[in-house]
């Protein structure tokens, strides 16, 4: 066996010129593997769920984020639309949710009830939280602490064929449901046939004309529904008056075929429907007819100031409640909702940024047919913070259709609702009551 004996004054250089040629070999890789992992610092890896496009169109912002952040690695999961909700679910019984995850900001409600999720109020300052449209930042606040961080903004406005508005007689785009209805039956009048697309299965441009005129929606507390009252009613009349002037075809979507085409064809002239088809249209419009469409803000109840109320949607980032990178999480999502980034994102994806310096950086503020959508977010609202609010907007829209159809009146619709909205909510109902002292 060899013995190696080390003076106490032997320096390094002496060392090695006394050690062995072959012993020298062995242990040099061992040295120096020691010496790198003394060096080299602990990487945390976030594992982060975007959905859809954005899960692919991400990770070009990352590289410069992981830049920043040396210690930081973001593995990216690409999650379909169509998959997202269910698997965030699952994900959440089985104790398996990532560190960092996309919401549509209506599913917020269900995951703060849940208890999945991490306050992010001092992620950004309060300065930062100004430059956020206030009706998309409302949407997040929660039971009094932010949930979820903005990452875009999706509203919905009207998108128009203006050539045809023209040729109808019509100079501009509606302000106002008087006008809205003039210009439908004047584009009627010219065509011959029913001007406006109005699906039954988006339940938006409905719930919009409510909070027009300032609906509750529900009451007592999100308790029960209020679809009764005087306000609903009112968006519900003006909602099935489009249909029964013909002005609006019943059949919906199965009628019109390919929307673009119908478009382009004159077979619609007005749709509402949000920042997505920005890029559909441009690409599918004939070359010939890209400067005769255009947007603009939904139109107002009359004596109402324009624009009118429309839906703060879009998606947010969240943080999972008890996350083991939690500070990683939140650097990762603070990083994201820059200003730079926002408008970094906007150029790769589309989706438009939820800060507002962002579009004066940018100048989307003042783009053709984006800028419709700057006006239109300065007046948004969110829809009630609960997680059955999905579902009752499906019903809202089922019984609409019954009546648009002749199948019911529209008190009978109401009344029809806000018995289902009921009964929906009796759970809810029995647990705020046992929150009671």
């Amino acid at each position: 066996m060899l013995r190696l004996r080390i003076h106490h004054w032997a320096s390094p250089g002496v060392l090695f010129r006394t050690l062995p040629p072959l012993l020298l070999a062995c242990l040099l890789p061992l040295l120096l593997l020691a010496g790198c992992d003394a060096r080299e610092p602990k990487v945390a890896t976030l594992d982060f769920w975007a959905m859809g496009s954005e899960g692919e169109r991400v990770q070009a912002l990352l590289p410069e984020f992981e830049r920043r952040h040396p210690g930081i690695r973001v593995r990216v999961q690409q999650i379909p639309w169509s998959a997202a909700h269910e698997k965030l679910l699952t994900a959440h019984v089985g104790g398996a949710l990532p560190d960092v995850f996309q919401l549509g900001n209506t599913w917020l409600p269900e995951f703060v009830a849940l208890k999945a999720l991490a306050p992010l109020d001092a992620v950004l300052p309060a300065a930062d939280q100004a430059d956020i449209f206030p009706g998309v930042l409302a949407a997040n606040r929660l039971q009094g602490h932010l949930y979820g961080l903005p990452w875009y903004v999706d509203t919905r406005l009207l998108f128009y064929r203006a050539d045809l508005l023209q040729q109808a007689g019509i100079e501009s785009a509606p302000r106002s449901w008087d006008d809205w209805l003039a210009a439908l039956r004047a584009v009627k009048r010219q065509s011959g046939r029913a001007p406006l697309l109005l699906p039954f299965a988006e339940w938006q441009t409905l719930i919009a004309l409510a909070l027009q005129r300032d609906a509750g929606l529900l009451k007592e507390d999100d308790r029960y529904g209020d679809f009764r009252a005087p306000a609903f009613r009112e968006a519900l009349a003006f909602f099935l008056q489009l249909f029964g002037e013909g002005l609006a075809e019943v059949a919906g979507e199965g009628q019109t075929g390919n929307i673009y085409q119908a478009f382009a064809r004159g077979r619609i002239a007005f749709l509402v429907s949000g920042p997505w088809n920005l890029g559909e249209f441009e690409r599918r419009m004939p070359t010939g007819l890209q400067g005769a469409w255009a947007t603009a803000p939904l139109p107002a109840p009359d004596g109402s100031p324009w624009p009118g109320v429309s839906i703060a949607g879009g998606a947010s980032l969240a943080v999972r409640a008890d996350s083991r990178h939690a500070e990683a999480a939140r650097a990762l999502v603070a990083f994201l909702s820059a200003p730079d980034r926002q408008l970094a994102f906007y150029r790769e994806t589309g989706d438009l940024p939820v800060r507002m310096s962002a579009w004066t950086l940018g100048g989307l503020h003042e783009a053709p047919r984006v800028a419709a959508f700057w006006q239109q977010l300065q007046q948004v609202r969110g829809v009630p913070a609960i997680p059955e609010w999905e579902r009752i907007a499906t019903l809202v829209m089922r019984h609409a259709e019954r009546a648009a159809r002749g199948l019911s009146s529209a008190d009978e619709a109401l009344a029809a609702i806000d018995r289902e909205t009921d009964a929906m909510l009796e759970k809810r109902r029995w647990l705020m009551d046992r929150k009671q002292p």
